[in-house]
């Protein structure tokens, strides 16, 4: 599956981003570029100065937003009272895709400690897909940054139910990633192939991959996957499930590392799994999961 390439292209309107953070009681801040064109600015006493930027409410903890028409990896950094972070010290990157909290979108979190920036060229890297991102939320807890992505597609305006499409999703993201953040490969499975340097440890494969099946209500089951990660995983499951004729009804697919954390709502005919059922899909999917290199069709 091709990456898709992560271009900065004019745009008539971009989405709100909000700063806020659990470590204060406090409102967020909202930051609404109004002119495209004009999207630079710096802060003075925690105030934007610069025309076209708008402040609603204050935060005791300064969050600082530098972007620039020439910087398209915008960068934003916290200045509150915790000691700095390594240097050194590579972050786990987190990509992670929620199809239950919202109804109406699919939303998307990332974060990668306190490195990631405004992510510009992500959204419109997710627009060249023919998405929507309707709003964005950036949200500091400790020294985690996590921004949040509300994503529609932009023919229908719901959100986002083809596996194939969510799989894109995340390899997109995290190409932006490899890009932007290229010390990020040696914590991704994938920068062995596309990062600068590849993970110094690599899963053994049959002791990374967990396959449970759990209760959850009289009309659908909920089926937790760990497993090493690679591309094209989320499709994979997906017709090793659909095989089994086993509905999907919704996703959570997590990405942490080098590690796959997904999981599924899952029906039999508008019903919850038997136990015997779900033996079946349990054991289908730990033989495919840990022999990634045997025929799909063989299991």
């Amino acid at each position: 599956m091709a990456f898709a390439n992560s271009l900065l292209s004019s745009s008539s309107s971009l989405p709100q981003i909000h700063h806020g953070s659990k470590d204060f009681n406090s409102t967020p801040l909202i930051i609404s570029p109004r002119e495209p064109s004009a999207f630079s600015f710096s802060p003075i006493l925690n105030k934007f100065c610069e025309p076209g930027i708008g402040i609603i409410g204050s935060s005791r903890k300064k969050n600082i937003l530098y972007a620039s028409v020439n910087d398209l990896n915008a960068s934003a950094s916290s200045t509150s009272l915790k000691p700095e972070q390594d240097a050194d010290s590579v972050p786990m990157p987190v990509v992670l895709i929620d199809q239950d909290s919202d109804s109406d979108a699919t939303i998307v979190q990332l974060s990668f400690g306190d490195r990631l920036g405004a992510l510009i060229d992500t959204m419109n890297a997710l627009k060249d897909l023919g998405l929507d991102v309707a709003k964005g939320t950036v949200l500091t807890d400790g020294p985690v940054k996590q921004t949040k992505f509300f994503i529609t597609r932009l023919d229908t305006g719901r959100k986002v139910e083809d596996p194939d499409m969510l799989e894109r999703i995340r390899l997109t993201i995290i190409n932006n990633l490899l890009k932007y953040h290229p010390e990020s490969s040696e914590r991704l499975a994938m920068g062995e192939a596309f990062g600068i340097k590849a993970p110094e440890k690599k899963l053994d494969v049959d002791i990374a991959t967990q396959v449970h099946v759990k209760e959850d209500g009289p009309k659908r089951s909920l089926l937790c996957i760990e497993t090493a990660d690679r591309p094209g995983l989320l499709v994979e499951i997906i017709k090793v499930i659909a095989d089994v004729n086993i509905d999907v009804e919704s996703a959570e697919i997590d990405t942490e590392g080098l590690v796959a954390k997904d999981k599924f709502h899952v029906s039999y005919r508008g019903a919850a799994l038997t136990s015997s059922l779900s033996q079946v899909l349990v054991n289908c999917l730990r033989y495919y999961l840990r022999r990634p290199e045997t025929d799909i069709d063989s299991y």
